[in-house]
């Protein structure tokens, strides 16, 4: 069974599996699709078997080879202003293909399939896997696992590693860390004429969130940057807050949400210990006033890694060549890549389409990206059958 890259893509894009949901579907479809081929795919299922990553291999069981990888979830839809059904890939005549996941990942998945067949002929000196995974958009979940049962899972030892995100196939050397937490402070409920009596949870939580902005400005201060990302600093944000009942009563609970994304000499673990001791100071002071007042944080998912890929690197050589493309680039979103490295494989990103055309209605892939993405492919496979 051989398909277009085009019909694959629409295939991929009927699947609405968002991130946190089974993606028994897809990778099923995935998977009988590989096989239909003569490969032998091996599923990471998660504990409860709801959920799974897939690898495979094309090619010899020698050391030395690549592993293509992807995501097979996506964002949500709902309360956006979408044009056309997100999950019916739609051709307007105009050179692009819109649908939810296109651009964001599904467009790379779809590159590698549709060059499976030439794979599989090829003399292939040196092995390419796939490795497909879930539940990237809510926190690259499943790679390290996924990256963990590769490297133990064959006889051989890949050295590369490719994720394929949107980077309209500049050869990326490195991408932000990024980790999300939560904190909740806890004061005592009152009228709110005694605010100097009481201890407003909400007051407190605007100081955190003004010493977490002042932590930034500080790492900007100190020349902590990297001008290779936009901003070309690690970033903390505050996303949402709630807190209170009503304007007179003080409130005793407060609870906002935060990011941080790690340039990569940073690490999100030392700007939480940092905060964590402010916050200590905090509690020993309003004790004094009220001892039931605290403060405490929890990681809302594990923190996903930057990556620093050195320029020296074999991988770096060898994606420019399959890119045509000699300029290297850093993107500011987190991915799997560095999570691959962490492994210890040479990681790179590298895929068609643009990142910005991501998480946004009417998500579109241009079918020139496509076709780099296809060259891509078939450059690769001449490599590694030399």
């Amino acid at each position: 069974m051989r398909m277009t890259v085009e019909e694959i893509l629409s295939k991929l894009v009927s699947f609405p599996v968002l991130g946190g949901e089974s993606n028994l579907s897809i990778i099923h479809w995935i998977q009988e699709y590989i096989e239909s081929h003569g490969v032998k795919t091996t599923l990471v299922p998660n504990p409860e078997g709801t959920k799974a990553s897939l690898h495979c291999r094309i090619g010899p069981a020698v050391d030395g080879g690549v592993i293509l990888s992807g995501h097979t979830d996506v964002v949500p839809v709902e309360g956006q202003d979408w044009t056309t059904d997100p999950f019916t890939l739609t051709d307007k005549g105009d050179g692009l293909l819109y649908g939810r996941g296109s651009c964001d990942m599904k467009g790379f998945v779809a590159c590698c399939l549709a060059a499976l067949p030439d794979m599989t002929r090829a003399n292939l000196t040196k092995p390419i896997y796939f490795a497909f995974s879930y539940d990237e958009e809510i926190g690259c979940l499943a790679a390290p696992e996924l990256a963990r049962a590769i490297k133990s899972h064959y006889t051989e030892t890949p050295r590369f590693a490719i994720i394929g995100e949107p980077t309209m196939m500049v050869p990326t050397v490195g991408q932000k860390g990024i980790c999300i937490f939560q904190t909740k402070v806890t004061g005592s409920q009152g009228h709110s004429s005694r605010i100097k009596q009481e201890v407003s949870a909400i007051h407190e939580a605007m100081r955190l969130i003004l010493w977490l902005e002042s932590k930034m400005d500080g790492l900007i201060a100190s020349g902590s940057v990297d001008h290779r990302f936009t901003p070309n600093h690690t970033s903390i944000h505050i996303g949402n807050i709630s807190g209170g009942l009503a304007p007179n009563i003080i409130a005793q609970e407060c609870v906002f949400n935060w990011d941080v994304r790690t340039i990569p000499s940073e690490t999100p673990q030392q700007i939480l210990k940092e905060f964590e001791e402010y916050c200590r100071q905090r509690e020993a002071e309003l004790k004094q006033r009220f001892a039931g007042f605290r403060i405490s944080t929890t990681n809302k998912h594990p923190a996903v890694p930057g990556l620093d890929t050195r320029s020296n690197q074999a991988i770096v050589a060898l994606v420019k060549e399959l890119a045509a493309n000699e300029t290297t680039d850093a993107v500011s979103y987190a991915a799997e890549a560095g999570q691959f490295a962490e492994v210890g494989f040479e990681a790179m990103i590298c895929g068609p389409g643009d990142i910005a055309q991501a998480h946004r209605a009417d998500e579109f892939i241009a079918k020139e990206q496509l076709a780099l993405g296809g060259e891509f492919m078939n450059r690769l496979i001449k490599k590694f059958s030399e």
